[in-house]
């Protein structure tokens, strides 16, 4: 596949903080787990990342815009490009040595996204897409799942943990969503769940409580997938209300109409 100079430039960026992810991942397997230790290195694990990312996209395209997940939003003078860079989506799995966790680039250009790249270097694993590209896995083209009926369906799903609020809805949501799939999975690394839903891992995936870099590079691959991505009250603005719903044409409508069931006794 034939990869632009903005997007060899993310893949560049996103192999540089891998292999720092990849030796830290080592070393956190091998941590005594107690509130302080493990927790404050990964926090180091994911600031020393990001700084690599945001070093190797700025010394490209200095005048670009810049928002991550630990550090301060950088407005850029160029105005019209910002980059969206989660450094470790899946923290939780790092933690407890669960090798599904993910480097998220993509590529904003007047509020749209042009260009996505999801790495799990821990499978070394590479997303890709640019607008009108079309999504790749390292060098093969993604499709998503054909599949029609929900019976038939494996869907992904992120769960409110500890600290986080709607519980209880996400409960009903799933009781619901339960009863009408083969199957639903919780991986715990949302951009990485989406990428699967554009390798036709996932037939559909649904979640709320969501920022934009658990979600930029994720819509890109699934849109260049041929998938179709909403919020999950139907309208087209994902990352503006922090709640997705993806899968193809037939997926995501059935998956949105079962989210949207009434609830029992009201």
């Amino acid at each position: 596949m034939a990869r632009s100079a903005l997007l060899n430039v993310m893949v560049q960026a996103a192999f540089k903080a891998g292999k720092s992810l990849a030796r830290d991942f080592g070393e956190v397997q091998n941590l005594q787990v107690s509130l302080k230790g493990p927790g404050d290195y990964v926090s180091q694990a994911d600031r020393k990342a990001e700084k690599l990312v945001r070093e190797e996209l700025l010394k490209s395209r200095p005048t670009y815009g810049f928002l991550g997940e630990e550090s301060e939003e950088i407005i850029g003078t160029d105005g019209a490009h910002r980059w969206i860079v989660d450094p470790l989506d899946g923290t939780t799995n790092f933690l407890h040595g669960i090798p599904h966790f993910a480097i998220s680039i993509a590529l904003e250009r007047q509020g749209e996204i042009v260009a996505a790249v999801v790495l799990n270097p821990a499978t070394d694993e590479l997303f890709t897409a640019e607008r009108g590209g079309g999504a790749f896995l390292n060098d093969r083209r993604l499709r998503v799942a054909a599949r029609k009926n929900l019976s038939d369906a494996v869907i992904g799903t992120g769960m409110p943990h500890l600290g986080v609020a709607n519980h209880g809805t996400y409960l009903v949501e799933l009781r619901h969503v339960m009863g009408e799939v083969a199957g639903v999975r919780r991986m715990g690394a949302a951009v990485l769940d989406l990428a699967y839903v554009a390798a036709g891992r996932f037939d559909g995936f649904w979640e709320r409580g969501l920022f934009p870099w658990d979600l930029a590079a994720g819509i890109l691959l699934i849109r260049e997938a041929g998938g179709w991505v909403a919020d999950i009250d139907g309208g087209n603005k994902p990352m503006d209300d922090g709640s997705i719903v993806a899968g193809n044409e037939y997926i995501r409508k059935a998956l949105h109409e079962v989210l949207h069931r009434p609830i029992p006794g009201k």
